[in-house]
Formats: structure tokens, C-alpha cells, sequence
């Protein structure tokens, strides 16, 4: 057992943090709040590899897992930049056209989404359905050669950035209760596809969206893989991805949190000389939350290293935990840290309190710390099921 990164992997992170670093919070904020992307730093890592990592060379990527694509998510979080489309594209889409998709699929993308020329999103959420995917209500037909798509999906990022858009629907034919998902790849221009921002109490500049599908027709070969019997291995191939790099963000951005809070703690004096810092009731509750933000961390690691070794199932278990972790060290971390800076917390100049919506969201989505505990209480402590 090892804990340590190997060379390759210690390198990869110290130039996304220098990336990172050159670009800060306070760009990650002037974007968000102007209503922009971060459109440079996105080429930026996609030119340098970063967003590639995870994708085999021959499709242009740098060969490496989700461990790697992990340290790139959690580097930039932590540097104040904490990228959600990373989860979106390369993590979720990226896995399943590599996985699932059919050859020609996989040379059509996978080089734009490495070299980050292309962003592909993910449509599963739906307005009545919520954490039920059994209940999903999109459905595809077939037509002829084609398929026509019909339903609403809901929290669906990034799509006005995105060249094609990974719908998950029912097939018609399944709708016997029994899921029996497939996917395909929409365009985000498609005639019948329209969509609705949604407003959110998040400073982020990556937007949600509602999702509606009106007789939305695309060709035979949009559906994701060979044939649909690939579409319940192509879904949850992009789940266990998307926890660890979820989880990746949430650490970096923890990280983050305390050392601005830290920098700040250290140096400010206004009691008879001495630091703020040097009070336990200033420095124990940051000390607290920096072990959380680590026990996090070496979860992200053992679950990044059983999904790389094809250890799926091991992987599921530790990517939920590991999310769960995340989740909650880093709205610990972001909320200890408003709390020892004062007032200061609470300006943007500091850069704390602009997380705040991030990582309460980070609780909910993708999938809530009540469903993680569901699923734990379930697969490892062997209860029945409660739902």
C-alpha cells in the first residue's frame, strides 16, 4: 500500500496548480458574476492536455484514469477555480463514449473533448422522476431509421456550451416500469430541443438549464453504443466517474477555503499582538476542518484507484463515500472560514464567501447525502431497502 502519487501524477498536479494559480478565484468570480464562461482557462487546460487525461492516446488523451482527472479537478479547486464541467465532459461524457460508444463515436469526440474544442453535457435529471431513475419519462421511438425523442429534463449544465448534449430516455417499448435506459447524442442546435435558464443562488459561471424535448428526431447512429442493450452499462459507467471528481472539486475548494482562511487567521492582530490564529477558538475549528478536508481526500484516492483497476463495484461504494466526505468537509471548510475572517469572510475580495452556494449545492447534487446513506446502510451494512 502506497500512498504516494507516482512522478508523472506529482508533476501533472503542480502544473494545474500553476495554471490554476495564474487565472485565481478572483477570475473565476469576475466571470461568474459578469454572466461568462471561463472560456481561457478551459483552452488553456485543454491545449496544455489536461482535460484529456483520462482518454485513451489514440483518441488524442493523455492515457491516464480518474485518478488523474481527479488531481486536475481538485488542483484547480483548489486554487479557486473549481471547474464543474470537468465532471461533465470529460469525466461523465468521456467515460461512456470510451466504454459504450461505438468505434465511430468514440474518433468523432473523444479528440474534441481531450483538447477541450468540444464539450459534451448530461441530461438525466427530471422534474418528476428526481433520484428515481426508474421513474424517467423521456421517451425514444423508433421512426423509420431514425429516433424521436419526447421530454423535459431539468439541472442540466452547461448546455450553451456544449456541441452535444448525452440524453438519457426510456425506450418506448420498456415502459413496463423496469428501467431500461438509452442514451444518445443529441445536438444542442437540434430542431425540437429547446431550453430555459435556470436562476441560481450560485456563484458559478456555469449555468443550469431546463431541458425540453419536442419530437426531437436524430439519426439511428446518435444512439450511444451498438445497440440498447448498451444503455444500462453506458449509464451507470458514468456514475461512479462522476462522484469521484465531484468529490475531487469539493476537497480542492476545501482546501482553498482554509488557506485563505489561514494566510488571514496568521497575521491578523488585534489583541495585545498576537495573531487570532494563535486562539483555539480561531485555529481548532480550522484545524478540525482541514482533517476532514484529508480523510476526504485519501477517500477520493482509494476510490479513484479501484475504478482505474476495474474494480467497479469496490469503486461504487468508495466513490459514494467518498462524495459524501467531500461534500461535507467542504461546506465545513468554506463555513469555518467565512466564520474566522469576520466580516472580511462575507466580502468577495476574500474569496470565501462567493463558495458558499457551491458547496451547499455540493450536499444535493448529483446524487443527496441522504441517498449516499441510503446506499451505504443498504450494500455494506446489509439493511433492507427503505425506499
Amino acid at each position: 500500500m502506497t500512498f504516494d502519487l507516482t512522478p508523472e501524477q506529482d508533476q501533472l498536479r503542480d502544473a494545474v496548480r500553476a495554471l490554476g494559480r495564474r487565472y485565481g478565484h478572483g477570475y473565476f468570480v469576475e466571470k461568474a458574476k459578469a454572466g461568462e464562461h471561463t472560456t481561457e482557462l478551459w483552452a488553456e487546460a485543454g491545449r496544455l492536455g489536461y482535460l484529456g487525461v483520462n482518454i485513451p492516446t489514440e483518441y488524442g488523451g493523455g492515457g491516464g484514469g480518474i485518478t488523474e482527472l481527479a488531481i486536475v479537478c481538485e488542483e484547480l479547486a483548489a486554487a479557486g477555480c473549481p471547474l464543474l464541467l470537468l465532471v461533465v465532459s470529460p469525466a461523465i461524457a468521456a467515460t461512456v463514449l470510451n466504454r459504450h460508444g461505438t468505434e465511430e463515436q468514440r474518433k468523432r469526440h473523444l479528440p474534441g473533448l481531450a483538447d477541450g474544442s468540444q464539450k459534451i453535457v448530461f441530461a438525466i435529471t427530471e422534474p418528476e422522476a428526481g433520484s428515481n431513475f426508474h421513474r424517467l419519462g423521456t421517451v425514444a421511438r423508433r421512426d423509420g431509421d431514425d429516433w424521436v425523442l419526447n421530454g423535459r429534463k431539468c439541472y442540466i449544465s452547461g448546455v450553451d456550451e456544449a456541441g452535444h448534449v448525452l440524453v438519457v430516455a426510456r425506450t418506448e417499448e420498456s415502459g413496463t416500469g423496469k428501467l431500461k435506459p438509452a442514451l444518445f447524442l443529441v445536438p444542442t442546435d437540434a430542431a425540437g430541443l429547446t431550453r430555459s435558464k435556470l436562476d441560481m443562488e450560485i456563484v458559478s459561471p456555469e449555468n443550469q438549464f431546463l431541458l425540453y424535448l419536442d419530437d426531437v428526431r436524430v439519426p439511428a447512429d446518435a444512439l450511444l453504443g451498438e445497440s440498447l442493450d448498451a444503455g444500462l452499462p453506458a449509464l451507470f459507467a458514468g456514475l461512479n466517474p462522476e462522484r469521484i471528481t465531484v468529490a475531487a472539486m469539493g476537497a480542492g475548494t476545501g482546501r482553498y477555503a482554509i488557506e485563505r482562511a489561514s494566510e488571514y487567521t496568521a497575521t491578523r492582530k488585534v489583541w495585545g499582538g498576537r495573531s487570532i490564529g494563535s486562539h483555539q477558538g480561531v485555529s481548532h475549528p480550522l484545524a478540525h476542518a482541514a482533517v476532514q478536508v484529508e480523510l476526504a481526500r485519501l477517500m477520493i484516492q482509494k476510490a479513484a484507484t479501484l475504478y482505474d483497476a476495474g474494480r467497479d463495484l469496490e469503486a461504487g461504494v468508495s466513490g459514494n463515500m467518498a462524495k459524501y466526505a467531500a461534500g461535507e468537509a467542504a461546506a465545513l471548510a468554506v463555513d469555518t472560514a467565512v466564520q474566522v475572517l469576520g466580516g472580511a469572510g462575507m466580502t468577495t475580495e476574500y474569496g470565501v464567501a462567493t463558495l458558499l452556494g457551491a458547496v451547499r449545492a455540493g450536499r444535493i447534487a448529483p446524487v443527496s447525502r441522504e441517498m449516499i446513506l441510503n446506499f451505504v446502510a443498504q450494500h455494506v451494512l446489509g439493511q433492507d431497502k427503505s425506499y
